[in-house]
C-alpha cells in the first residue's frame, strides 16, 4: 500500500524541527508543521473554522505547551474534530500528564521528546489506521 497521502501533522512551537520529519517522510508520510496560535498567527480551530492542516492529517503529534490556555483549547478542539480513530499523540512536560488528566483522558501521551522508535511506531499506527479506513469504505 502506498502511504504517500498519509499526512502527519506536527503541531509544535517553532519550525517543527524537534520531530524526526526525515524518518516519517522516508516511511511515506509527508509531514505538515503547525506552530499553533501566537500573538501574530490566529488558529482557525479556535474560531470554529476549518483548518486545512488538520483536515489533511491522518495522524497528529501535538507538542504545544499545555500550560497555556490557548494550547489546551486547540487540543480540545482537535479531539472534537479529528475523525474517530485518527492517531493522536500528545507530548507533555513534567507534571502535565497529571495536571491535565481530564483533558488528556485516554489519549496516548509521551512524557519525553519523541524518539525514532516512538515515531516509527506512530507511523505504523497511522498506516494501520489508514488501512482500517480503506477497509470500511469498501
Amino acid at each position: 500500500m502506498d502511504h504517500d497521502d498519509s499526512v502527519i501533522l506536527n503541531v509544535t512551537p517553532g519550525d517543527g524541527s524537534d520531530l524526526e520529519e526525515d524518518l516519517l517522510t522516508k516511511a511515506g508520510h509527508p509531514v505538515l508543521a503547525c506552530s499553533g496560535p501566537s500573538d501574530v498567527d490566529r488558529c482557525p480551530v479556535l474560531f470554529g473554522e476549518e483548518c486545512p492542516l488538520v483536515e489533511a492529517a491522518h495522524g497528529v503529534v501535538f507538542q504545544l505547551d499545555l500550560d497555556l490556555p490557548a494550547h489546551r483549547a486547540v487540543l480540545g478542539h482537535y479531539q472534537e474534530i479529528l475523525p474517530a480513530g485518527t492517531p493522536l499523540r500528545v507530548v507533555v512536560r513534567p507534571g502535565q500528564k497529571e495536571r491535565y488528566a481530564e483533558l488528556l483522558g485516554d489519549l496516548a501521551v509521551w512524557t519525553h521528546s519523541p524518539t525514532v522508535a516512538d515515531l516509527d511506531g506512530f507511523a505504523a499506527l497511522v498506516d494501520a489506521s489508514d488501512e482500517g479506513r480503506e477497509s470500511e469504505e469498501e
